[in-house]
């Protein structure tokens, strides 16, 4: 059956927004409205895209969970060796997107990432589930596996390893992201949507502007 994709269509009018009614800092203006997302019940609020580039120069991206904002920069974790932890050891320039439907939002975060220290994922490490940080030590990500049951069988044979503490991984750890760049996006009706461009300074401000949609 052929699908006409042409005729999608979803019309946005819930809110709108200026550089005006914008907090002056673009980590708050980025932190309230996570916390309307959160508050609203949107799915998987903290859910984010993250494309990096790697030597090959090809651009990739996948879905992970925003773990915290820190400092102003945006933390997530996962495994260095797999394929986005060898792009951003070779370029640590990252984009970040948050798409909450739900609030008719988008917010695209730009910057440079660089690792958390040891005590930091090692604190994180240890408040994850008991399964997850076997996860963490019997997956070789985005590596060839020969079949799901040696999967399985790594995760046991880590379980027997370490049956009541997990260590972290060498291998495994955290990322922050510094944003240099961070877009909000409200949809409004007829696609003219409002987008507001916070642009950091050297003095450390945030300079805003409207773009066009």
């Amino acid at each position: 059956m052929s699908l006409n994709l042409a005729d999608i269509r979803q019309e946005y009018s819930q809110r709108e927004l200026s550089p005006q009614e914008c907090l002056p800092d673009a980590i708050a203006q980025f932190e309230c409205w996570l916390n309307e997302a959160m508050t609203s019940q949107v799915h998987e609020p903290t859910a984010m895209h993250v494309a990096t580039v790697g030597s090959d120069g090809r651009p990739s991206g996948r879905i992970l969970l925003l773990k915290g904002v820190q400092n102003g920069r945006f933390v997530f974790f996962t495994n260095y060796q797999s394929r986005k932890g060898q792009a951003i050891d070779y370029n640590p320039a990252v984009a970040l997107t948050f798409f909450w439907p739900e609030l008719e939002r988008q917010v695209r975060i730009e910057g440079m990432v660089t690792r958390l220290n040891d005590e930091a994922s090692d604190a994180y490490f240890a408040s994850r589930p008991y399964t997850s940080r076997l996860g963490a030590w019997a997956s070789d990500q985005s590596r060839e596996i020969p079949s799901k049951a040696e999967l399985i069988k790594r995760a046991a044979l880590f379980g027997v390893r370490y049956p009541l503490k997990v260590p972290r991984p060498p291998h495994w750890g955290g990322f922050a992201v510094c944003a240099d760049r961070i877009e909000f996006w409200q949809g409004r009706p007829s696609r003219l949507h409002d987008r507001v461009l916070f642009l950091l300074q050297e003095d450390g401000s945030w300079s805003t502007s409207r773009l066009a949609p």
